[in-house]
């Protein structure tokens, strides 16, 4: 098969070494992907943002599934263009992935088909959005509708917290994606990611995992795209998983079904296990980072048929085959994320970490200037360890962070620290 991976971060660097282990892989493109993923395939210079320029590259180049990492472009309407050209394409369309593209829209399915969340209002000012806030207290979630690169949510602990969130958010702090608020009740449990591959009639169980949102040790600072994760995660017991998919993920199905907008893709379920079971906090509807690179070095099978079968229909009805073994990877930050990260710095000794057993380093935001890797993003570099138990992998990822020569770079020092604590 020819594949085109959408997609330059650490989650399109973990997509394509599994795509390029795939027996069935003829030729794999990366668009435009980064200075990690050139040893999986060949990087093109193409803008996804460029449907027709993309559709023209699957016609050249005979693409059989295109796999779309990022969300923008499943919330552009990428996948409807292709499907319209004749090119399979894994992801959802455009109406499908307003479960990503707007949390108010998530939040009515979830009433309208009883799926378990909290309970919310939406607003289109900021005068109506204070009221609701003054009226159910502290703490209290403040979301802006839209798409905004996992970053446009506030816990507000209290109720100043919560009104300067609602102002700042209608403020355009995140631009289209604020034009709306959505204010949710504050749930208390422990907090899972939860992956479904589905084909619009049928869902597989993919694999859990658990992030670390916030910036600084001990889960303190502003909220980040994501500073670490584990897999799997240790509240998803097999009994959770059994109610995951039967009280969240086939009711979404159905309802998407119904609502003309059948679902083919990741199902990304943001949950909250609580005493009375799990809840959804939100969707995404495309694999998360960097949980994607927690999950996929697990994974026991061929991915490619996963994808292909997603993509097209027919996906079975078994969960995925996953390694026991645990999976850690610690984010490796410039400094100044999130606010103001510092490009340019240099990053040497990959190759020190690469070569140690059980690591796979994942490019997030590099770029080469001759032979030279040159720190070009936020989130630039995800170190990912494979071992028997959390403390092991931690302890190994770690080790291989600590052999990395980039001074113009940190990361949190606690990844795990919740399993541990089990």
């Amino acid at each position: 098969m020819n594949i085109l991976l959408i997609g330059s971060g650490g989650r399109e660097h973990a997509l394509a070494i599994a795509i390029a282990k795939s027996p069935l892989l003829k030729n794999l493109f990366i668009a435009p992907g980064n200075p990690g993923t050139e040893a999986c395939g060949r990087n093109v210079a193409l803008d996804a943002a460029d449907h027709a320029a993309v559709v023209a590259f699957c016609r050249a180049e005979k693409i059989d599934l295109v796999v779309v990492g990022p969300e923008a472009p499943l919330v552009a309407g990428l996948v409807d263009d292709l499907a319209t050209a004749g090119v399979a394409a894994f992801g959802p369309t455009k109406a499908a992935a307003r479960l990503e593209g707007s949390k108010g829209f998530t939040k009515d399915l979830c009433r309208e088909f009883n799926i378990p969340t909290g309970a919310y209002g939406r607003f289109s000012d900021a005068a109506t959005a204070h009221a609701y806030a003054r009226e159910k207290g502290a703490p209290i979630v403040v979301k802006a509708d839209g798409l905004a690169a996992g970053k446009g949510v506030v816990v507000a602990m209290t109720l100043p917290e919560a009104e300067a969130a609602i102002d700042m958010i209608f403020g355009g702090a995140f631009g289209a994606a604020g034009a709306e608020v959505v204010i949710e009740e504050f749930l208390e449990g422990e907090e899972a990611s939860f992956f479904a591959l589905c084909d619009g009639e049928r869902a597989l169980a993919f694999a859990s995992a658990q992030d670390h949102k916030r910036v600084g040790e001990g889960d303190t600072g502003p909220n980040t795209g994501g500073m670490g994760a584990y897999s799997p995660a240790p509240v998803m017991t097999p009994a959770m998983d059994a109610r995951v998919m039967a009280e969240i993920i086939a009711p979404t199905l159905r309802g998407m079904k119904a609502r003309g907008a059948p679902f083919r893709g990741v199902l990304f379920a943001g949950l909250m296990i609580g005493n009375d079971g799990p809840r959804l906090i939100e969707f995404n509807a495309r694999f998360g980072d960097p949980e994607t690179q927690v999950m996929l070095p697990r994974l026991d099978e061929d991915i490619v048929p996963l994808l292909a079968a997603a993509a097209r229909g027919g996906l079975r009805a078994e969960p995925a085959r996953l390694k026991p073994q645990t999976a850690l990877t610690v984010v490796y930050a410039a400094k100044g994320y999130p606010d103001a990260p510092e490009r340019g710095t240099e990053i040497r000794g990959l190759d020190r970490a690469e070569a140690m057993p059980g690591v796979v380093v994942t490019h997030a935001g590099t770029k080469r200037d001759g032979d030279r890797l040159l720190a070009n993003g936020g989130r630039v570099l995800n170190v990912t360890a494979m071992a028997d138990t959390v403390r092991e992998a931690q302890a190994r990822a770690y080790a291989a962070v600590d052999v990395i020569d980039w001074p113009g770079g940190f990361c949190r020092r606690d990844i795990g620290w919740r399993a541990i604590a089990r």
